[in-house]
């Protein structure tokens, strides 16, 4: 059970600096895209969020009609 522990112990950290090694720079440019794009992306994921709560409401209405 040592040797595993040991042999997986290794993999992981090397997975683990790894992945802290691959952060490159980022030209400015694309991090403002990206901003952006999560701003845009969060007004239509409300907008879609408020059409399905206008059409569950016009459906509970008609029902109580």
């Amino acid at each position: 059970m040592k040797i595993f522990k040991n042999r997986y112990g290794q993999v992981a950290t090397l997975s683990a600096a790894s992945i802290g090694a691959a952060n490159a720079a980022v030209p400015a440019a694309v991090t403002s895209a990206l901003a952006d794009a999560a701003t845009d992306g969060a007004s239509m994921a409300g907008s879609v969020l408020a059409a399905v709560v206008v059409i569950y409401a016009i459906k509970l209405l008609r029902r109580a009609l």
